[in-house]
């Protein structure tokens, strides 16, 4: 007897998603990894603005290859009574429903949580919005380098003569990375006792979240990390330093590494109980002298000199990589991380989820095209070649 593998976990979820740019698509896309299926709602023409980004990718933007793998498109014009008609047998069949709308549009289009739980009581809606539903910024715009300025981020991010964003969208990352375990959890709780919870995260507490240790830093030390560029604002030494043909990081996390380092690498294991060195907190206030006193050590060796003695003496390190040469990297490689992915004029190298599930393959379908698969979900409701046409000729579609 042939065994079968088992289908993916969540081969039976229909999610549809009303949908822009990183945040919503970085959540729905983990649900296509997983084998839900995923309806993605674009605008007739021009489709998902983040589409548009860049032409990196065979063609196709950075952006939209890295969030929209395995999903289908339909174009709709939702603000039309037809498009409306077609949203709503979609619902029919729908699971989820995931929307980052401006302020007010889910509201006009009858697809917010309150409007969902009488049309359509069983799918779960899931909310991103920038500020929250409520509370007095329910309106505003956000993007996610604004949600950077104002949860705090840039304040600490840089050096100490200018500020820095986060070179990716930490913002919308975290977001979508909520929104996604949220739908996990509203689903496990429906299949569980049958009851359906709204899901709403926005863009601001979710990075807010992240922000929790130098919030408490600054609350309740009296004054805020400082901005100390590559080096940890907080831990020292943690950071990259010099050495005779390069550099690298780092980075002492207690006690027994740092007189290990004292000891191995500096070849002084007095220095470790010298007092202005002896904790945590005093390496920090003297981090100036400490880093001179490393980087005169380290300057006089190789860069791969430096790494073995700092795995002897089992303080952590690491090469300061350029994106090239993360994207060679051993590890992935080796695990066999990489895998082919079809977009639009081509194929990607693209990564495989970092949770790995015992027995689960995941799905990592193609890229759709914009629009791509609008006739085969029309017919599917039943709509005829004529009606599909029709569609198409009022630009419904």
């Amino acid at each position: 007897m042939t065994s079968q593998a088992a289908p993916p976990p969540l081969h039976d979820l229909t999610v549809v998603s009303l949908e822009q740019a990183v945040a919503a698509p970085f959540a729905t896309r983990q649900l296509a990894d997983l084998g839900a299926r995923v309806i993605k709602v674009e605008r007739p023409g021009s489709g998902d603005f983040a589409r548009g980004y860049d032409e990196a990718v065979h063609g196709n933007s950075s952006y939209f290859v890295w969030l929209n793998r395995g999903k289908e498109s339909i174009t709709l014009d939702v603000k039309s009574p037809d498009g409306r008609a077609v949203l709503g047998e979609l619902l029919d069949r729908a699971d989820v429903l995931v929307q980052n709308l401006g302020p007010g549009a889910a509201e006009r289009l009858g697809v917010d949580a309150a409007s969902l739980a009488r049309s359509h009581p069983r799918v779960i809606p899931c909310t991103v919005s920038g500020w929250g539903t409520s509370g007095p910024w329910a309106d505003r715009k956000a993007y996610d380098l604004l949600v950077q300025c104002e949860t705090g981020l840039l304040s600490i991010t840089g050096t100490r003569d200018e500020m820095a964003k986060a070179g990716i969208s930490v913002a919308d990352i975290a977001a979508g990375m909520y929104a996604y375990s949220g739908i996990l959890t509203a689903l496990l709780r429906r299949a569980t006792t049958g009851l359906v919870s709204a899901v709403e995260v926005s863009l601001f507490e979710a990075l807010a979240e992240w922000m929790g240790a130098p919030a408490y830093y600054t609350r309740y030390g009296g004054r805020q990390p400082a901005r100390v560029g590559a080096q940890h604002a907080t831990i020292a030494p943690y950071g990259p330093y010099d050495t005779a043909d390069g550099s690298l990081l780092l980075a002492v996390q207690n006690d027994r590494e740092w007189h290990a380092l004292c000891t191995v690498v500096l070849g002084d294991p007095a220095v470790a109980t010298d007092p202005r060195f002896a904790s945590n907190s005093a390496r920090v206030a003297h981090r100036a002298e400490l880093n001179e006193l490393i980087g005169r050590t380290l300057k006089t060796v190789t860069t791969a000199a430096a790494a073995t003695l700092l795995d002897e003496a089992g303080v952590a390190n690491a090469g300061l990589n350029r994106i090239e040469e993360f994207l060679d990297h051993p590890v992935l490689a080796e695990r066999e991380r990489w895998h082919e992915v079809a977009v639009p004029g081509g194929v990607v190298a693209a990564l495989r989820p970092p949770a790995d599930l015992a027995g689960v393959e995941p799905v990592m379908g193609a890229v759709p095209a914009l629009g791509e698969h609008t006739d085969a979900i029309l017919r599917e409701l039943g709509r005829s070649a004529a009606d599909v046409a029709d569609l198409h000729d009022r630009a419904v579609i």
